[in-house]
């Protein structure tokens, strides 16, 4: 996990504690367990002689061990379903079948799941249990076009979106009105069949409505809003023609909205979130002091776009280093959320990436200071690094090399910069994702 520069490996355990928390499979056992034919999800008892099947439905990039904890927890009373995991990851579970698809662009191999998922939660009836696991990457993991619109085209509004600077909330009110999943209309499958959906959540908020664009949770989002979004963020024209259209026959009534608090599809479903952000950065907080350090969580839904949150992290390290405030060091400064990155160049990086680059200038001169971006499910943006840690001297070493920092940071190109230093985290993929930790160590 460290980097092979001098830069402090401080970090590690305290991103390690952080991960482990966040274990997808352990956080399934910690909400869902078994005595005899009775099983328990929280406050919540099934009768498992009461189903004619149960079956499994996982997606995300901790769908395989969230999976595996059910399977093990409910033995042979599993009787059928359908795993989805990203392209890459491990996909030997047993009774189940697992496939891959793509994230964060939809694909062919995703556009197959989908409709392969909803022909499970459709031939479930009304003595059936479907439980439903969903973790990071299900909005794209599972493309299921709306009608009169190709996975062409569901890809280019989602590249657009990404592009745009869009919060991930309002990239998936966009999604949820173009899809046959989202939005509750999973949900709507399985009906009248009873549903649990277990949480690993990527989202800050914990709104169940928003976590993997909510395909068994009602849907408070209009296509109205669908539409400002996209013109809000100046994007309106540049989308499919397919995309304004059914977007445009939604505002006029002539689709059917998405599934609505009080619908009866709703009667029979639970839901739990199992672990998020909050937990690991608590865990995080909790190492940090173990190893000596006055910590201080600024939040745990940062967000906003990398470039200005790095100059409030450098401004705190400035001041700990002046002042002693707002704690003393040894200071940990912690945060949990997600960053935007509004792409203007044609550089390679993701949003830690460019946070932890852009804060590097700010601490430049400020002794011992080292700030991290972390990426916890091991990718960070189209790039192999989760994410990457540098300190006060990674400009002047950067330019010690031939490299530009400010030129790479107005080309969003982070990334070549901070390989040739040697401070990327590189991890592979962790099996789980609960948003991004960040960091300020002044020791």
């Amino acid at each position: 996990m460290a980097p092979s520069s001098e830069i402090s490996d401080a970090y590690r355990p305290i991103l390690r504690a952080a991960l482990s928390v966040a274990d997808p499979e352990q956080a399934v056992r910690n909400v869902l367990s078994r005595r005899g034919r009775i099983l328990r999800a929280g406050d919540a008892g099934y009768d498992l002689d009461r189903y004619r099947t149960v079956r499994i439905l996982a997606a995300g990039k901790a769908a395989l061990p969230m999976a595996r904890a059910v399977l093990d927890i409910l033995e042979d009373s599993i009787t059928g379903g359908l795993v989805v995991v990203p392209h890459g990851s491990d996909r030997s579970l047993k009774k189940i079948p697992v496939l891959s698809a793509g994230h964060p662009v939809p694909d062919r191999h995703g556009m197959k799941a989908a409709e392969q998922w909803l022909k499970e939660a459709a031939a479930a009836a009304s003595e059936d249990l479907v439980i439903v696991l969903l973790s990071g990457g299900v909005s794209a993991f599972l493309p299921a076009p709306a009608q009169k619109m190709s996975l062409a085209e569901k890809q280019k509004v989602t590249q657009w979106l990404i592009k745009s600077g869009a919060r991930i909330d309002e990239v998936n009110v966009v999604r949820k009105h173009l899809s046959r999943i989202k939005g509750g209309r999973l949900a709507a499958a399985i009906h009248p069949a009873e549903s649990l959906t277990l949480v690993l959540s990527d989202v800050l908020s914990g709104d169940l409505s928003t976590i993997a664009s909510g395909p068994t949770f009602p849907d408070r989002s209009t296509f109205e809003e669908a539409a400002d979004i996209l013109k809000r963020y100046r994007i309106w024209t540049h989308i499919p023609a397919a995309a304004r259209g059914v977007i445009s026959q939604g505002c006029r009534g002539r689709i059917p909205e998405t599934p609505k608090p009080g619908s009866p599809v709703f009667e029979m479903t639970r839901h739990l979130i199992v672990s998020d952000n909050r937990k690991s950065v608590e865990a995080a907080e909790k190492q940090a002091q173990s190893l000596g350090f006055n910590s201080l969580v600024l939040t745990t839904s940062l967000e906003g776009e990398a470039r200005e949150i790095a100059k409030v992290f450098g401004a705190m390290a400035r001041e700990i280093h002046r002042t002693g405030r707002p704690v003393a060091r040894p200071a940990c400064i912690l945060a949990g959320g997600e960053l935007t990155v509004t792409v203007r160049g044609k550089g390679r990086g993701g949003r830690a990436q460019e946070f932890v680059l852009a804060t590097a200038e700010q601490i430049s001169g400020v002794p011992n200071a080292t700030v991290v971006g972390f990426g916890t499910d091991g990718k960070d943006g189209p790039t192999e690094a989760a994410g990457a840690a540098a300190d006060g001297t990674t400009f002047d070493r950067s330019r010690n090399h031939g490299m530009d920092p400010i030129k790479a940071l107005a080309d969003n190109d982070s990334f070549p910069v901070l390989r040739k230093l040697g401070d990327l985290i590189l991890t592979g993929p962790t099996g789980t994702n609960v948003n991004d930790l960040y960091l300020l160590l002044l020791p």
